[in-house]
């Protein structure tokens, strides 16, 4: 059955599943925008409000475009109001048996025609698809982030995806204005199997005291170019998804390289998450960020 993606919708409207809905009502489909309270959904949908409104005052796009593509979404508390989308995007916490309880509930309710897939960032697409009832129609669609500004999305097929699924889904991110990576599904992919064991060996170079917080930061900016600093990055995309990718790296493959460094370990049982609770390696609670160590 070929599928023509009109109506997308959106599970999880924090920082990934906010940006997703964003750039799929700005690209002109129809949005269902999904999570478990109406507190989150306000949140969310002021986030989208916010980065279009910036993106009129850059001059990226029209006021005109940004009324349109709010008028787009629309906002649903309980999943019945996915039942007739043509695409569904998962984008919640990166555990693996909160991602299963999602598919489960949510498969229950939508078309048979319906395409489901996942935003994981690590996650295994064919371990996923099995979870649910349409394993030939699950495919993975992972952005990056921040979303709206992010030129790339890989695509990940499960063992079971088929083609039209697969070709459905590339349509979809070309529209989107994206360039696409296919990716096979190793534990996570490529993007994050390169980036995030970077990551963890600057905090095991923090850990290991060759340097502080400030000139871990400084040499990868300024003697390799980076645009952030790594410790810094890993505040950006949360310790506690830097950790739940690491294990997934270091379970799937078996491999002692791919092991969570302590302190980040440390990090995360303390809830020093970075940004979204105000401290990580850099403690943000002031007028600008200080390190932690």
């Amino acid at each position: 059955m070929a599928v023509m993606i009109k109506k997308v919708g959106v599970i999880g409207s924090g920082q990934m599943g906010n940006g997703i809905a964003h750039v799929a009502a700005l690209a002109g489909f129809d949005v269902v925008l999904n999570d478990v309270t109406a507190d989150r959904l306000k949140s969310g949908m002021a986030t989208i409000n916010g980065n279009l409104s910036r993106q009129v005052a850059k001059k990226f796009i029209t006021e005109d475009a940004r009324k349109q593509a709010v008028a787009r979404i629309a906002l649903a508390d309980s999943m019945e109001g996915l039942s007739d989308c043509d695409l569904v995007i998962e984008s919640a916490v990166e555990k693996e048996e909160v991602k299963r309880k999602i598919f489960h509930d949510v498969c229950a309710i939508l078309k048979p025609s319906a395409i489901v897939a996942s935003n994981t960032s690590s996650i295994s697409i064919t371990r996923l698809a099995a979870s649910t009832d349409r394993p030939e129609r699950f495919i993975g669609i992972h952005f990056m982030n921040p979303v709206p500004l992010m030129e790339l999305v890989e695509l990940i097929r499960g063992i079971a995806t088929d083609d039209t699924t697969f070709d459905a889904a590339k349509e979809f991110v070309a529209k989107l204005g994206k360039h696409i990576a296919v990716s096979e599904d190793f534990p996570a992919f490529i993007v994050n199997r390169i980036l995030l064991p970077m990551i963890n060996e600057a905090i095991y170079t923090l850990y290991e005291g060759v340097g502080n917080v400030e000139a871990i930061d400084a040499a990868m900016k300024l003697g390799a170019h980076h645009p952030m600093g790594p410790l810094e990055l890993a505040d950006f995309i949360g310790l506690d998804t830097c950790l739940s990718i690491m294990q997934v790296l270091h379970e799937g493959l078996a491999d002692s390289k791919y092991r969570p460094c302590p302190l980040l370990v440390k990090y995360v049982e303390a809830g020093w998450l970075g940004r979204k609770t105000q401290r990580g390696f850099y403690d943000y609670r002031g007028d600008k960020p200080v390190p932690t160590r």
